[in-house]
């Protein structure tokens, strides 16, 4: 960008003041724009090494950074260090939001090292940020030297009481029963995410088109703001195949290619088979001209791209012998993990994943921070990808962005069938480990997970199942695959992901890789077949497992949940934590109490789980009168005896009510410690209790 005043434009989308300004902040960059709403800023900058790299595959070398400062918020990070770390849960995810949403529209072939960063710098809690973010990126692109095929928009949809909302507030969100992110261009759609409390499908695709004006409104924006800096983009190099290796691909590998692909073999034959012709192409190449070994690889794989292609187009076929709307071959058990408290291994195809149910208190439950307050998460999703998987050897690093990303889609997924915290205060935990992929690893992970539950005695509302969709697009031809496998996802034109129960849809996930996005006619032609493929795996899980268990693994710990008045919280918890430490210490149970008197107790087995409720209850009582209690004498005076008949509370047994004859002393009948059978005669409006041990005699 070159040094000049500020340019600022701005649209109205659904009553919001949306601005995108440059020409301040960030001037080295290749391009800077602040987009404001409201209070909410966010600086989206855009860096090209301008140095092209062709012998690097087609994968775009994009890295797209989506940031959160506290000071955005007036918060100081909460830790020993006192600043910003490891990228949180929902940096993450919103980092993949635009990486998903921008990734398209770089040209073919385009290999510069590219990165985009998107900063919340202020943050007014009404406004989130992490959708608005793709808009500034796709701005910060638009304005810059950098090659790029925008704009691309994107927009939030809520619905409250049937009416869809647009880039709704927090407020809104909470009330809302579908949470929809859609970017796209002008032409069309290209990322869809969001989750759903069980909608219909019409009512999916009805949201994604009432975001469609909204999207072309900050494409128009992004537009004149591109047409007021007139950007220069650079040229860049692309990997040019000498004439001859094409002509030896074609005349002597295709043949081969086309056999391969249609003898329907499994994966890991074909890969092999597939690297063998790579091997020998490179030898003849190398003969051939000097280093043409490094063209044979790009050569066949795009050979193989083109007739995996033309099967699906002109024969109907795919490269596994499915026709397009088939699902394959499903199996699944639960129980495989004996001391878990709940599991399951779900095999579709070659794509399997082993799902573990573990059950725990509230101690358990995950704490998120943000620019909002701390959030506690009670159902935690973790999916793990280890090389095995996919026979490859590398190292395990932990999780990384994609990991998180198809762990939080699966646990999005599930969230609308779990029960109410009344009903299930368990804090709940699935790890699904992917033993063998080849495409829709996260939804295996959905329907293992599941299963899991169920053996684990969750009463979900319901089973919930997921399915992947694709695309294959030539001209005007368009077909849509059920069940992708890894192969069709990578040289396919969408990955559509789509989960749900019998009656609707509870969480989906789109990526187009068509830069001019999808048409309605063709997501409603997906979403009607992934209807039909899900109801079709959701038939098998029923053969597996129909309900959830009545009884909890004998591994699981117990728990209930008693509601005390919110006045009796702090008798409950006593000096210091006195009383729960001193239950939980005799019991060996674990109790947690919530600011709306909701006490939960957990323990390993019912006599501890008992006696915890009994001392809950004890100390939490009301003295009634007419009752008769068995206390213990805590303190003498001279004109009687004071005596504790439940957890903290005395009442005063007056010295003429000790015995029915008269007594000089109360230490003639009753001495500190003494245990003592009274009867509560009278409590006045204070509280103070009166007792006889008289009245008993």
């Amino acid at each position: 960008m070159t040094d000049s005043k500020l340019i600022t434009l701005s649209a109205d989308v659904e009553g919001k003041k949306i601005s995108l300004e440059t020409g301040v902040v960030a001037k080295q960059s290749d391009g800077s724009v602040i987009l404001r709403v409201g209070d909410t800023m966010i600086l989206a900058t855009a860096v090209s090494s301008k140095l092209s790299n062709p012998a690097v595959d087609s994968f775009v070398p994009l890295t797209v950074n989506y940031k959160e400062r506290t000071y955005a918020a007036g918060k100081i990070p909460v830790g020993f260090f006192k600043r910003e770390a490891r990228p949180t849960k929902k940096e993450t995810l919103a980092s993949r939001l635009t990486d998903r949403s921008l990734r398209p529209l770089f040209p073919e072939g385009f290999t510069s090292e590219t990165n985009v960063t998107t900063m919340v710098m202020s943050y007014d809690g009404i406004n989130d940020a992490d959708v608005l973010s793709i808009t500034a990126a796709s701005a910060s692109l638009m304005i810059s030297c950098i090659p790029f095929a925008g704009p691309i928009s994107a927009v939030r949809i809520g619905r409250v009481e049937g009416k869809f909302i647009v880039n709704p507030t927090k407020e809104e969100m909470l009330v809302s029963d579908m949470n929809l992110i859609v970017s796209g261009t002008l032409k069309g759609i290209l990322m869809v995410e969001g989750e759903a409390q069980i909608i219909a499908e019409e009512d999916l695709v009805k949201a994604i088109e009432s975001a469609k004006p909204h999207i072309d409104a900050l494409c128009n924006l992004q537009i004149q703001l591109a047409e007021k800096i007139n950007p220069t983009k650079f040229e860049f190099e692309t990997l040019e195949i000498p004439a001859e290796i094409t002509k030896l691909g074609n005349e002597k590998y295709r043949d081969q290619i086309v056999k391969i692909l249609q003898s329907f073999v499994d994966k890991k034959t074909r890969d092999v088979q597939i690297a063998e012709l790579k091997t020998a192409m490179k030898v003849e190449a190398e003969a051939l001209l000097e280093g043409g070994e490094n063209f044979a690889s790009p050569v066949i794989e795009e050979i193989v791209y083109e007739e995996s292609r033309r099967m699906v187009i002109v024969d109907g076929t795919r490269v596994d012998g499915r026709k397009n709307t088939e699902i394959r071959s499903l199996n699944s058990m639960i129980k495989f993990l004996p001391r878990a408290h709940g599991s399951s291994l779900f095999t579709r195809g070659q794509t399997q994943a082993l799902v573990a149910c573990t059950l725990g208190t509230a101690d358990d439950q995950q704490l998120v921070e943000g620019l909002d307050e701390m959030q506690k998460e009670q159902f935690m999703l973790h999916y793990n990808f280890p090389g095995y998987a996919t026979g490859e050897c590398k190292f395990d690093r932990g999780p990384g962005r994609r990991e998180i990303g198809h762990g939080e889609l699966a646990r999005r997924a599930l969230m609308p069938v779990l029960p109410s915290d009344d009903d299930f205060a368990y804090t709940i935990r699935l790890v699904s480990e992917i033993m063998e992929s080849n495409g829709s690893s996260s939804m295996a992970s959905v329907c293992g997970g599941s299963l899991a539950m169920f053996d684990a005695g969750v009463p979900l509302k319901a089973a919930c199942a997921g399915i992947a969709m694709g695309l294959i697009k030539e001209g005007d031809k368009t077909v849509v695959l059920s069940d992708i496998l890894g192969m069709e996802d990578h040289l396919g034109d969408m990955d559509f992901k789509l989960t749900g129960t019998r009656t609707g849809v509870t969480a989906f996930q789109m990526d187009v890789k068509l830069a001019e996005g999808i048409s309605m006619d063709v997501l409603k032609e997906a979403v009607a077949q992934a209807s039909a493929g899900r109801n079709h795996i959701l038939d098998h899980m029923e053969t597996t497992i129909k309900e959830p268990k009545t009884e909890l693994s004998e591994f699981a710990p117990q728990m209930t949940v008693i509601q005390i008045p919110v006045d009796k919280i702090g008798m409950l918890i006593g000096p210091g934590g006195k009383n729960i430490k001193r239950i939980c210490e005799e019991t060996e149970a674990k109790v947690n109490i919530d600011d709306d008197g909701k006490v939960s107790i957990a323990a390993v087995d019912g006599e501890s789980m008992r006696a915890a409720i009994k001392q809950v209850e004890l100390i939490t009582a009301e003295a009634e009168v007419g009752k008769t209690y068995k206390g213990k004498v805590v303190s003498i005076q001279s004109f009687g005896a004071f005596v504790e008949i439940l957890p903290g509370k005395d009442g005063l047994l007056h010295i003429s009510e000790i015995d029915k004859k008269r007594i000089n002393k109360v230490e003639d009948v009753l001495n500190i410690g003494d245990e003592v059978e009274v009867k509560v005669l009278e409590k006045d409006n204070f509280g103070k209790i009166k007792l006889s041990r008289k009245a008993l005699l």
